[in-house]
């Protein structure tokens, strides 16, 4: 396929790219429109640069799952697939059947490492935490009749919303945390996502807690005192990002690329402003290294080693 001068001039200026663990991802164009597997592809190529793995949160909604399955056939990228859970019980129907399809098309041994039923629909008080915990195991039994028992399932909730019925249900805690929108001023900012995270360890009954979601917008109006620049967000994900590497927390971080398809009918006109990579889907928001760890950390290790993969 034709690879975009933009593509390649983001080549010859960012071989050193930090890492992250995770990133969330949503293929859609930035006029809304659904992508096709070529869009995809240029995509991953771009965000290779930073990770090998990717959270999508429907597999059914533009039909995303598949030109992402498909673009990352025969590579080394791993996909953390998602089904949209809200007050339908029929969408959240329509994306487990779609599971069901590309499970017969795929094999998700190889890309898929996780599915998560479900984003915060009981934070939006759209499901119980007793009717997310039942889609959460009628997910397990439908991977385990397919032979994909070993793929873990799980629901991301912010943490107060993390009941006991979702840790009981599920494989692992995944939380999501934005002491943005508590409206803390950034030098407090990382303490208190540390904080949330402690708490849902503490009552994850052993259960690993990965983190689904945290970031800080480079732009928009500020939320109490959380103020959106560039800077702050750059402080935010320094912060964040080598406390996870210090202490060995999976993490996927919100976002991949700004959106200006993001709504904006929330308290604070951010919603387009999460990404490391503009809106164009090739230029980096931030400067390189985007953060620092000090020396030892495998930041610095990755990016002393300069290798631009592009699978």
């Amino acid at each position: 396929m034709k690879i975009s001068v933009g593509i390649l001039a983001l080549a010859g200026t960012a071989l050193c790219a930090s890492q992250f663990y995770g990133l969330n991802y949503n293929p859609k164009r930035q006029d809304g429109s659904c992508p096709n597997v070529y869009q995809v592809q240029d995509d991953l190529k771009v965000l290779r640069l930073y990770t090998s793995k990717l959270r999508i949160y429907s597999v059914k909604d533009c039909n995303q799952g598949e030109p992402v399955l498909r673009a990352m056939e025969n590579t080394d990228w791993k996909v953390v697939l998602g089904l949209w859970v809200n007050n339908d019980d029929a969408v959240y129907e329509a994306d487990k059947q779609e599971l069901i399809r590309l499970a017969g098309v795929f094999d998700f041994t190889k890309q898929v490492d996780a599915v998560v039923v479900g984003s915060e629909a009981v934070y939006r008080q759209e499901q119980t935490a007793e009717q997310l915990a039942t889609k959460v195991r009628e997910v397990k039994a439908v991977l385990a009749a397919l032979g994909l028992q070993s793929i873990p399932v799980t629901t991301s909730e912010t943490w107060p919303s993390y009941h006991q019925p979702l840790i009981e249900a599920v494989d692992f805690v995944n939380m999501h945390g934005f002491p943005f929108w508590e409206g803390v001023e950034l030098d407090g900012a990382v303490d208190r996502m540390v904080e949330h995270i402690y708490s849902l360890q503490k009552a994850a009954n052993g259960k690993k807690v990965v983190v689904g979601e945290t970031g800080w917008p480079s732009a928009g109006a500020s939320y109490g005192a959380a103020v959106a620049s560039l800077a702050n967000a750059q402080t935010y994900l320094q912060g964040f990002v080598c406390w996870a590497e210090k202490e060995s927390v999976e993490y996927f971080y919100f976002n991949s690329f700004d959106q200006s398809w993001a709504s904006s009918n929330n308290a604070s006109n951010v919603e387009g402003h999460w990404g490391i990579v503009l809106e164009n889907y090739t230029t980096p928001k931030f400067s390189e290294p985007i953060y620092s760890c000090g020396s030892g950390s495998s930041s610095t290790t990755t990016k002393n080693t300069c290798q631009n993969k592009w699978n």
